[in-house]
């Protein structure tokens, strides 16, 4: 399998689905957004995107199955799988808030080989495949070098329906805020990875978090010499729905005072 020649036509892919969200927000009302459950929207524009993305993945890797946030395609591969969200960061999308994003990986077998995320309004396209440096819109990035916490800009999500661990949560928040240079909210989850694998962030953590939010990041910031883990410090990052994502040199800091709230 040609892993590079793959991320190159995924890119071309969002790319292409990114442009189409960006036209379309300039024509999104009111009336077009539906709910799908507490706090958690999505409109005609994150379901025609996903089918878009479908469509020229099944190209690409014919076998393939799909695990996709909007459920477009309900195919199972026997080897390959398309972790798909067409429009991470839908509710700044509906609000006009410019960070939103595109997030695509491929999983061969339990392994991610293949990663991208797209910034729609900065045109950003950050991605890497098994083997490879990490990458954005052509030049090599990496994390930053930051080796304490209390050097580091530290990005989150906010719990949207899952209130049950708030208190922790926010216990967690405060002694953060306290022990860095602050801490940042954007709305995309995939976009808070690839700022974590440019260094722009120092790490990222979150909980109630899908697959399709993280699984193009993970491996973004994997190959630009980051790591990534479940809050238990194990590899359950993807599916586990917990996530810290960092430089590598603060990660056994940042944990020990993730463990200290959420045992």
């Amino acid at each position: 399998m040609d892993y590079q020649h793959i991320c190159t036509e995924v890119c071309a892919i969002a790319r292409e689905v990114g442009h189409f969200i960006k036209e379309e927000r300039l024509k999104l009302t009111a009336d077009a957004v539906e709910v799908k459950g507490e706090n958690n929207f999505v409109t005609y524009v994150d379901k025609t995107a996903e089918k878009k993305i479908v469509e020229a993945l099944s190209v690409i890797i014919p076998e393939a199955g799909f695990i996709a946030e909007e459920n477009t395609s309900d195919k199972k591969g026997e080897i390959y799988h398309w972790i798909i969200d067409p429009l991470d960061g839908t509710t700044n999308f509906i609000h006009g808030v410019p960070c939103y994003s595109v997030s695509i990986a491929l999983m061969e077998k339990e392994e991610i080989v293949v990663g991208v995320v797209y910034e729609i309004n900065l045109k950003e396209c950050f991605y890497a495949y098994k083997g490879s440096k990490a990458w954005l819109n052509g030049n090599e990035i990496s994390v930053s070098k930051a080796a304490k916490l209390n050097n580091s800009l530290v990005a989150t999500g906010f719990p949207y329906y899952d209130y049950g661990r708030m208190d922790p949560y926010l216990n967690l928040f405060e002694e953060i805020m306290r022990s860095s240079h602050g801490l940042r909210r954007l709305g995309s989850a995939a976009v808070d990875l690839a700022y974590v694998a440019c260094g722009r962030f120092e790490a990222f953590y979150e909980y109630g978090l899908n697959p399709w939010d993280v699984a193009a990041g993970v491996l973004i910031v994997k190959q630009a010499g980051g790591r990534v883990s479940d809050f238990r410090n194990t590899s359950n990052c993807i599916f586990g729905k917990e996530i810290v994502a960092s430089n590598f040199s603060i990660h056994e800091e940042f944990l020990s005072i993730v463990k200290k709230y959420f045992k």
